[in-house]
């Protein structure tokens, strides 16, 4: 990574200060804040299940999927995945791709609006490209088709209107304005809000007094208010009438003033400020962790290379300045607004740092203008307006730089996952339901699980019943997917346009916590007992839990697709561990846990000894069994309820002449008898 930051940083220094560069200077910027870790990053959250709908059903599946949900979402993801294979890396190369086709869009477009002023309308591009509010570029599959596509579109439709008035005969460009609004509001409801951008920006691009330029507008703006209508009374009837299956309106039912005004401040102050200097508020936090220190190390590196590139192709632009930086500031604030409409009527918050705040991709342009014109109004000396567009430039850049690395550790934690769930399991009977309370991950749901699952451990999969299924019984117990943690209740899941049919007596219940590996809860080996102060939507469920659903001596085994096999440390002896216990192979446990042991790993969860504590005494090394114990108890306390409940079943196995000394251990270890 540092040889590509050496190469960049050499690249920018060797290019001629030039407006000609422009192009590839965006390209520079896209490629150090998006593109540095590009190859650690993969897929996340929807990316699975739209990546499995096109790699086992089809792109022409997207059709019929979106069907419930954004009609006119289906054919840009039939589109784009007829030409991009479902490989991460492809992927995240495209996402690169139309990162650059929207900075350039945008730059484009605000060029057409100030053609007179060529330094505002580069300065907005450039906060527009790195805008720092966003987070979610890496979920490279869902938003590029879901967002970035449909935003270029609008970008341009925004565009071709100015170039339109600059045309001595404007109807192609209209036309061509119009076609791109309806590509770029009918896909998603996201852009509901923002054609009030384009009423803005026509009403301060007219001369005269409010009213003549409020006529003047209205001339322009009647065709795009038609086709904004039409979106509209689409979405009230798909909403109200329709099959739409995805958000409601009762974030707007439920709003009042006072809650309307708090949320109105609150976009504004995020949009409009705080994102742009997050990443410092981030990086201190977390000092003196490597990636805060590298995020800061990019930020100083940007800054001194942007600094005397942005003075040399931007000038003084005064004329009017105060009347249009208040302009610009007017045009943010209700950017913002309008951005925010959307999801606010959805119910749906905008946090930060979330898959939410992806909601910030119609603020964009909002949230640029306010702080240009802020900018703007506040500092009239060039050179230090330069310094500053310059900073504010480089601290995006080190905002998204720390995103990618959110993306990568949760990729990297996906790789372990996947890899301990197929080391445990090495395959499952069909109809299996794996449950658990939530998986240590902050990017993926049980829906997210199941595309994975299903291509792990399903790799020749052809149309038919979804063999596997993930729940989070957190979240779907009571529901109608998972109506009760009880056996012989028939299971049935929608997957878009395949379906799932189980049983919860088909059922195998794992758990992972943050830090520690993945483990089958097994109510045969005194896991209720064990876990019982874990959350109850977990616990009622390791009754369920049925092992017989994995298949132990499976050939081949299932292997997780896109990741390399990870070393072998502690989770992969645990894991084995497990299974060798599941199979009866007492021995094998013993056997790994020596060679674990020999090569310095342990756990950080001290629950993870217990399958060596009873294999270890089982097989009679009672001193070994004994002597984990004690240290696991002295690492941990809170393991005691696992301890006992080890060699409670331990002196069940009746062990001949070691009856006394069991009793002795449970005693010293204050178990209660059973």
């Amino acid at each position: 990574m540092k040889g590509v930051l050496l190469y960049n940083c050499k690249t920018m220094m060797n290019i001629r200060p030039s407006k000609k560069h422009i192009p590839a200077i965006f390209a520079l910027v896209t490629l150090i804040a998006y593109g540095l870790l590009l190859p650690f990053t993969g897929f996340y959250w929807d990316d699975w299940p739209f990546a499995w709908i096109a790699r086992f059903l089809g792109p022409g599946d997207f059709i019929p999927a979106f069907a419930p949900y954004r009609p006119f979402l289906g054919p840009v993801f039939y589109f784009t995945t007829s030409l991009i294979p479902t490989v991460p890396l492809y992927w995240q190369i495209f996402a690169l791709v139309i990162r650059f086709i929207l900075g350039l869009s945008a730059w484009w477009m605000f060029k057409q609006i100030w053609p007179g002023r060529p330094r505002i309308a580069l300065i907005a591009a450039f906060f527009t490209l790195i805008f720092p509010g966003y987070s979610q570029h890496w979920v490279a599959f869902t938003h590029i088709n879901q967002e970035l596509i449909p935003f270029i579109f609008y970008l341009l439709s925004f565009g071709f209107t100015f170039k339109a008035l600059h045309a001595e005969k404007p109807a192609t460009y209209t036309i061509i304005a119009l076609l791109l609004q309806l590509c770029g509001i009918f896909p998603t409801e996201y852009f509901f809000g923002i054609e009030g951008l384009r009423f803005l920006f026509l009403l301060s691009f007219f001369q005269g007094s409010l009213v003549e330029r409020f006529i003047k507008t209205i001339k322009i703006w009647w065709p795009y208010l038609l086709v904004w209508a039409l979106n509209a009374a689409w979405l009230i009837y798909y909403y109200k009438f329709g099959e739409y299956a995805s958000y409601t309106l009762s974030g707007a039912q439920s709003l009042t003033i006072l809650s309307f005004l708090q949320e109105s401040l609150d976009a504004l102050w995020k949009a409009g400020f705080y994102i742009w200097i997050q990443v410092l508020t981030l990086t201190f936090k977390s000092l003196p962790a490597p990636a805060s220190l590298l995020t800061l190390g990019l930020v100083a590196l940007s800054f001194i290379f942007l600094a005397p590139y942005l003075k040399s192709v931007t000038r003084s632009e005064n004329d009017g300045e105060t009347i249009f930086s208040f302009s610009l500031i007017i045009i943010g604030i209700l950017g913002i607004l309008l951005g925010r409409l959307p999801s606010l009527a959805a119910g749906l918050p905008l946090t930060l740092q979330s898959s939410y705040d992806r909601f910030m991709i119609s603020m964009m342009i909002g949230g640029s203008l306010l702080l240009l014109g802020v900018i703007e109004l506040l500092f009239k000396n060039n050179r230090i307006k330069t310094y500053i567009f310059s900073l504010i430039i480089a601290l995006g850049i080190g905002q998204q730089f720390f995103n990618a690395n959110i993306f990568r550790r949760d990729w990297e934690d996906q790789r372990n996952i996947y890899w301990q769930m197929t080391w445990r399991m090495p395959a499952l009977k069909p109809n299996t339901i794996l449950l658990t309370n939530q998986m240590p991950i902050d990017y993926e749901t049980d829906a997210s699980f199941t595309a994975p699952i299903n291509w792990t451990y399903a790799p020749n999969y052809s149309r038919a019943d979804v063999p596997y299924l993930m729940l989070y019984t957190e979240k779907r117990i009571g529901g109608g997917t998972l109506p009760a943690l009880e056996p012989n209740i028939p299971i049935t899941f929608n997957y878009r346009t395949v379906n799932f049919y189980g049983n919860t007596s088909q059922a195998v219940v794992i758990y992972m916590p943050r830090g520690g590996c993945l483990r089958v809860l097994d109510p045969a080996q005194g896991d209720m007992e064990t876990y019982a102060k874990l959350p109850k939507a977990l616990t009622q469920a390791i009754p369920l839990s049925d092992p017989s659903q994995i298949i132990t001596d499976a050939n081949p085994v299932a292997t997780p697709m896109f990741f390399s096999e990870p070393k072998h440390e502690w989770c992969y002896y645990f894991t084995r561990a497990e299974l060798a216990q599941q199979t009866g192979d007492i021995q094998k446990v013993v056997s790994l846990g020596n060679e674990a042991a020999s090569l310095g790993f342990k756990p950080t969860d001290q629950n993870e000894w217990l399958v060596f504590i009873k294999a270890y005494a089982l097989t009679g090394d009672i001193t070994t069994a004994e002597s984990i114990s004690t240290a696991a108890l002295a690492e941990d306390d809170r393991v005691h309820r696992g301890i006992c409940s080890a060699w409670q079943q331990v002196q069940n196995q009746g062990l001949a002449g070691n009856e006394d000394e069991i009793e002795r251990i449970l005693l010293s270890f204050e178990c209660s008898p059973r």
